[in-house]
């Protein structure tokens, strides 16, 4: 049987394929976590997630993360494998190019449960979005890797969690 050494830089995909066992692990770390039972987030997430990102998406440190994963396995522990640990974000002011109200929301639990993913819906919409508009996706998570492609295909990009609730995560994508 093939194994990986578990780091920060494994992606999620080959870690699950490996010892798929701690897919339970990763699920008990942290609620957000239980949408790796959605197929669709499971597969376009696993391919491109690393396990820094998803230590990112869940709040937990990344070493601490990594660490977990690795005693499971029988894996010695690392003390930092040399990627930084993420701080938590600080609360920023909304951007000025947020102001008003969105040209769409989309509710990304929502598509999720119906088999859609939302960044193909949201790469639609951006094309024949007006400029100066903006849409917003609203999650139960963190979508770390959506944003950074957003962010990657050159989109403003803006995310807050909700502070009345905790499980609502507002991702704003604006075309300028």
């Amino acid at each position: 049987m093939k194994t990986i050494n578990i780091q920060s830089t494994t992606r999620l995909g080959s870690l699950l394929k490996t010892f798929p066992a701690l897919e339970e692990t990763i699920i008990k770390m942290s609620p957000v976590y239980k949408n790796l039972k959605n197929p669709i987030l499971r597969r376009t997430v696993a391919k491109i997630a690393t396990l820094e990102k998803v230590a990112e998406i869940g709040g937990i440190p990344v070493t601490e993360f990594v660490n977990r994963l690795r005693a499971e396995v029988g894996q010695d522990t690392v003390e930092s494998d040399g990627n930084q640990e993420k701080a938590p974000a600080i609360l920023q002011e909304d951007p000025d190019w947020i102001k008003g109200e969105p040209a769409e929301i989309l509710d990304g639990v929502e598509m999720l449960n119906r088999g859609e993913h939302p960044l193909a819906k949201i790469q639609q919409i951006m094309q024949s979005l007006e400029k100066g508009k903006f849409i917003l996706l609203v999650t139960n998570f963190k979508p770390v890797p959506l944003i950074e492609t957003m962010a990657q295909q050159k989109y403003p990009v803006h995310y807050r969690q909700d502070p009345d609730q905790k499980d609502r995560h507002l991702t704003f994508i604006g075309k300028q």
